[in-house]
């Protein structure tokens, strides 16, 4: 393991520090992992021994009714929450051996988020809230600004660098959150529910923006949904039940439909 200054900045997050064994194609290794949490004299068990490997360049996404687990493995992806047993490990670096700066830099670096709420800054442009997280990662002004108006204009929003969310329809906000998320080319992208707020037609435009954008740049894509149209682009869906990974189902086991989701 690097000493915690040098791992803090370098960029080069691929050396496979912790020495684990696992395949070059595996991004995120999840192993053995349980959160449990204190509420006054009750116990709550979110997650039981969760096992998953995510590959590079894949489309996984999390199922689960509301109190599965789901948001939890999610945020322990995301390196937002901590194991109380188990190791999450993204990119070869074990995220429990970092401090919480360091933890910071990774995400910052590595990971792109996109969140149901947009979560955009109302008193900046859709230009300067791409930008933000290219200047946080040391990159000048000028070209941080080059940057994200190349990704604005790779969702389709050329003519609205200069405006502000409020300014915005929910599904141009949440455009605007996509090219955020991949500002500092992350190998991950985590959407939390990232159609949750849309109608029907929006949410598909988004869908298939994300889906050709994460194939276009190879990137993985990780996303906790309830929405069905969501695992039309799919490789994998994990479902999580009780805390635990209850299947995980390639895309071409899966009988799709619009309200519904079927095991062929």
């Amino acid at each position: 393991m690097p000493p915690p200054e040098r791992l803090g900045e370098t960029d080069d997050l691929e050396l496979n520090p912790t020495g684990d064994s696992a395949p070059d194609s595996v991004i995120v290794s999840i192993r053995d992992v349980t959160r449990v949490y204190r509420a006054g004299a009750e116990t709550v068990h979110a997650l039981r021994g969760i096992t998953l490997d995510v590959h590079r360049g894949e489309y996984l996404s999390i199922m689960g009714p509301s109190g599965s687990g789901k948001s939890t493995l999610f945020n322990m992806i995301g390196g937002l929450d901590m194991p109380t047993d188990g190791t999450v490990t993204i990119q070869g670096v074990r995220l429990a051996e970092l401090s919480r700066r360091e933890q910071a830099r990774l995400r910052n670096r590595c990971i792109g988020y996109i969140f149901q709420t947009y979560n955009l800054i109302p008193v900046m442009t859709a230009l300067q809230n791409v930008a933000l997280p290219i200047l946080l990662g040391g990159t000048g002004l000028r070209e941080s600004n080059e940057k994200a108006a190349e990704l604005l204009d790779a969702v389709g929003l050329g003519d609205r660098l200069h405006h502000r969310p409020e300014e915005l329809s929910g599904g141009q906000q949440q455009r605007v959150a996509i090219a955020r998320s991949f500002a500092n080319d992350p190998g991950i992208i985590l959407a939390d529910e990232p159609t949750g707020n849309l109608d029907t037609r929006t949410g598909e435009e988004i869908i298939d923006r994300l889906s050709r954008l994460s194939q276009d740049r190879g990137i993985t894509i990780i996303s906790a949904t309830h929405d069905h149209k969501m695992l039309s682009v799919s490789d994998r869906v994990v479902t999580i039940s009780d805390g635990a990974i209850a299947k995980i189902e390639n895309r071409d086991d899966l009988h799709i439909e619009v309200g519904s989701i079927a095991t062929q």
